[in-house]
């Protein structure tokens, strides 16, 4: 069957131009000059696609797009005159299947007619077979769920790869941005070309435009060939910009200029070069609020944004975690090579769709590969999550709190030395002391089941900067204390005829090795201290002295404390 095409423009040398053009390439076309004179043709004959101007004699090209593409599936491109980019976005918008610039250009004409073509036939496979074709097998075995957000999501995807519009990915980071990008680009006509994706955030700012558009040979120190860029590598395919929100301003007006005019020139090279092809862009970032502080150009975010879609996080489909739970531990079985697949229990199965999920899919596949690591056998059960129980986190915060309350009550006490106090002092001490214990024994039950978790709540631990209690003297015990395990994690509890934060020297004296020694000696012995109350934990260490991992292990390398000291 013969391919035929409607082509409406005003001025009768460009339209004869363009019938001959498809006549060559074995369409047959019909002429309009206005849009009653197009609409007469619409409705009397059937068309496989068409090609209009926006401005017409007698209305706007974008009238007769509006009307196509609510009542077919006929591509529709529009003629957008220099410098009209604006309404060209608001046809793509209105269901525009793509846009050529005027002059008119062959070579980006035929391009235009070849890409519908294969447009046309995907349509014609797909209503021979609506049950089963290709791309809706590739997309419900790509984009695991069947929950409610997944339907129109997947139906949208459908119509997303038909157009040639450029597409903006909204969402959290771990949603799967890249995996539908992939899936928009293998469902569209531009399959065959290639799926070029770059990270925004991971170039180089000074070596940004050699990246994108390429540079010649000698076009710049090191510059010893020449070197294809990122434009020219997908030119036929799809070009996807992930955290395009990181681009810097001096190689957004560049990158706007490539996608307006669809041509990149390289570094060193006198002309500009012509590049087809889709863009496809996504951030995890409010992209609206960065064009309003003034961090993002308007303009390339209209350019970019002319059709948004928004990815649902894992926790707005909880009915798809067991069937993603399922395909993840397939594929861990198949990359591990293990013998017998693993399994989740339906008790691990049931948490898995009660835990909330942070890094939505991202989190739940690098939870799995853990689980699977650490099972003995290949049932996976809830224990092997190492997800907190619920009612654990409850109990330890409030026995947390309480140990707080208690030590600032005590510090308070100290500066009132009469016997009142003193005996309210005791008494908190002891609450704290049953405190620390119930604390323990909690971390000690979680830590046996909770091996190595994804996310745990941050412990709260007593400062340790209080009191540091002298090397020479031993903290007095009662007879019934010493059968008891004193808590890991318990706070250096001060005398009562202590009443400095650090060590004075005795007799009033100054010391001999001049104060910066005398200060590093007493932080070394903070440290250890805090070292041995966590176990040599370092990140515990750290949280209980009140700074940071990376600030530990530089002042235990500068005072010389081994790493691998349990003593």
């Amino acid at each position: 069957m013969t391919t035929s095409a409607l082509v409406i423009d005003d001025e009768v040398d460009l339209c004869r131009l363009m019938q001959i053009t498809l006549t060559k390439m074995g369409i047959k076309s019909d002429v309009a000059y206005t849009l009653a004179q197009a609409r007469s043709y619409w409705q009397d004959n059937t068309y496989d696609f068409c090609l209009t101007d926006l401005k017409l004699p007698d209305g706007s090209g974008l009238e007769l797009v509006k009307e196509i593409s609510s009542s077919s599936n006929t591509p529709i491109a529009v003629i957008t005159a220099h410098g009209s980019m604006d309404l060209a976005i608001e046809a793509l918008k209105l269901g525009a299947f793509d846009f050529v610039n005027k002059p008119l250009e062959l070579p980006r004409l035929r391009q235009l007619v070849e890409n519908a073509l294969k447009v046309i036939h995907q349509d014609n496979g797909a209503q021979a077979t609506p049950e089963s074709s290709p791309e809706q097998k590739m997309l419900d075995a790509r984009l695991i769920g069947d929950s409610a957000v997944m339907h129109p999501l997947k139906n949208t995807i459908l119509k997303l790869a038909r157009s040639q519009a450029p597409v903006f990915l909204s969402g959290a980071s771990g949603t799967g941005k890249e995996v539908v990008a992939r899936l928009i680009h293998d469902l569209s006509p531009r399959r065959d070309g290639s799926f070029v994706p770059v990270n925004c955030g991971a170039i180089p700012s000074e070596l940004m435009e050699s990246e994108f558009f390429g540079h010649k040979k000698g076009s710049f120190t090191g510059a010893v060939a020449d070197k294809q860029g990122l434009f020219q590598q997908a030119n036929g395919g799809t070009l996807f910009l992930d955290e395009v929100a990181d681009l810097p301003l001096a190689m957004q007006v560049k990158l706007l200029r490539a996608i307006q005019e669809k041509t990149v020139r390289a570094i060193g090279d006198t002309k500009e070069v012509p590049v087809d092809i889709r863009i496809l862009s996504a951030t995890h970032k409010d992209l609206s609020r960065l064009v309003q502080d003034g961090a993002f150009r308007q303009d390339l975010y209209y350019r970019i944004n002319v059709i948004e879609l928004k990815l649902p996080t894992l926790n707005d489909r909880r009915d798809d975690i067991p069937v993603l739970a399922e395909h993840f531990l397939a594929m861990i079985s198949a990359e591990w090579q293990l013998e017998i697949p693993p399994s989740l229990t339906r008790e691990a199965s049931e948490r898995l769709q009660r835990h909330d999920f942070a890094g939505n899919v991202r989190e739940l596949r690098n939870l799995l590969e853990r689980a699977v690591t650490l099972a003995e056998t290949s049932d996976i059960d809830i224990s092997h999550l190492g997800l907190p129980d619920v009612s654990h986190d409850k109990d330890t915060q409030a026995h947390s709190n309480a140990q707080q309350s208690n030590h600032y009550a005590n510090e308070q006490n100290q500066y009132q030395p009469t016997t009142q106090t003193m005996s309210k002092a005791i008494e908190n001490r002891e609450q704290t002391l049953q405190s620390d214990s119930e604390i323990t024994a909690v971390k000690h039950k979680q830590e046996t089941t909770n091996l190595h978790p994804y996310r745990t709540n941050t412990q709260h631990y007593p400062s340790m900067i209080q009191r540091s209690v002298p090397n020479n003297t031993e903290p007095s015990t009662s007879s019934s204390d010493t059968n008891e395990k004193a808590p890991l994690h318990r706070p250096i509890q001060p005398k009562e005829n202590e009443t400095t934060s650090l060590q004075e020297p005795l007799d009033g004296q100054l010391p001999a090795q001049g104060l910066e020694h005398y200060l590093q000696e007493q932080e070394k012995q903070l440290i250890i201290t805090a070292l041995k109350q966590t176990g040599w934990n370092k990140t515990q260490a750290a949280e209980l002295l009140g700074t940071t991992f990376r600030s530990l292990r530089y002042r235990m390398k500068k005072l010389e404390i081994a790493e691998d000291q349990s003593e």
